[in-house]
């Protein structure tokens, strides 16, 4: 793999830091756990698992933290926005079409990404999880095609409390749970896992994507355990505007 090195603009790197400050506002992050010092600049995937609207702020302060700066997957939504929109595309973030046949773009752009020696931040699940629990559900094959195909390392990043910010139905809700945040501040905690270990799979195994998907999902879920040890069966702070979903619920694999 090519071994130049990614460069975030200023405007990305500033931002970062607008994040870091605005989530102190509402939260107190917590951030644990480390990448290794030769893979921050990339090429790397993180892989996060997804219970909020408010996941790619926390994700964004808690990479800053540790002297990261990723590009984020993120939906075409946000893209179409004024001015923010034009400032994710000159960030370098990368829009993804869901339900859409450009969809797979998403991942043609990233793998270029990777190539250029970029942190590309994806959440494997593909949504916002519906798991009862909050446990991570069922991967996508997104993040796993990504890794084999540009031969990237992947770290598992797992938070837990964005939950307690913003509502599932964001906008709906949000200034109440701005409000609610800013008065209780709750905690929200962040883990860097251990690199995943994908063995010497590769694109062209007959099912390795799949295989690979159900190992970084199971390290999400190992890695997101410690953080909420006295809520190891069902959240504290439920949002009532969410729905569940069993038809993706993740049964962790073994070997």
């Amino acid at each position: 793999m090519d071994t130049t090195h990614w460069q975030p603009p200023l405007i990305w790197r500033a931002a970062l830091l607008l994040i870091r400050g605005l989530v102190g506002l509402l939260a107190r992050l917590e951030v644990t756990g480390d990448v290794p010092a030769h893979l921050r600049r990339g090429p790397l995937v993180l892989a996060a698992n997804h219970i909020s609207p408010f996941d790619p702020l926390v994700m964004a302060a808690a990479c800053q933290t540790r002297g990261i700066a990723p590009r984020i997957m993120a939906t075409a939504g946000l893209f179409r926005v004024p001015v923010f929109g034009a400032a994710m595309r000159h960030a370098g973030h990368i829009r993804v079409d869901r339900g859409t046949s450009a969809v797979h773009r998403a991942l043609d752009d990233a793998a270029v990404a990777v190539a250029e020696g970029s942190v590309i931040l994806i959440y494997p699940e593909g949504r916002i999880g519906l798991d009862p629990g909050m446990w991570p559900e069922r991967g996508k094959t997104g993040a796993a095609r990504l890794a084999l195909a540009c031969g990237a390392p992947v770290v598992p990043i797992a938070q837990w409390g964005s939950h307690e910010v913003l509502p599932y139905q964001t906008p709906r809700g949000m200034l109440r749970g701005i409000a609610h945040s800013l008065w209780r501040r709750p905690v929200i905690r962040v883990h860097f896992g251990a690199p995943v270990d994908l063995g010497e799979a590769t694109a062209d195994n007959p099912g390795a994507a799949r295989w690979a998907t159900d190992r970084i999902i199971d390290a999400l879920t190992d890695t997101l355990a410690p953080l909420r040890p006295d809520e190891p069966d069902l959240p504290r702070h439920v949002d009532p505007g969410r729905p569940t979903d069993l038809s993706r619920a993740h049964r962790r694999h073994s070997g």
